[in-house]
């Protein structure tokens, strides 16, 4: 490698907003996260689908209705 072109690689300390700290590597010395693994909904389970208008059960009843014509079959 050439010397005097690659930035500077760090031992990073990541702290999340939730008090989790990753040690990863990266060119910032001090990184701080809104939300990490521990706390996003997607990977808790906590995630809620919001359905204002009923679209999804819409969407729902429209397509049980063309799987009972297909099972008929």
């Amino acid at each position: 490698m050439k010397k005097g072109i690659h930035p500077k690689f760090f031992d990073t300390k990541a702290t999340c907003n939730c008090g989790n700290v990753l040690d990863i590597g990266m060119t910032i010395a001090d990184l701080k996260m809104d939300i990490c693994s521990n706390c996003h909904p997607f990977y808790t389970g906590t995630h809620k689908v919001m359905d204002t208008e009923g679209r999804l059960e819409r969407f729902k009843n429209k397509y049980a209705k063309a799987g009972a014509a297909a099972a008929k079959k």
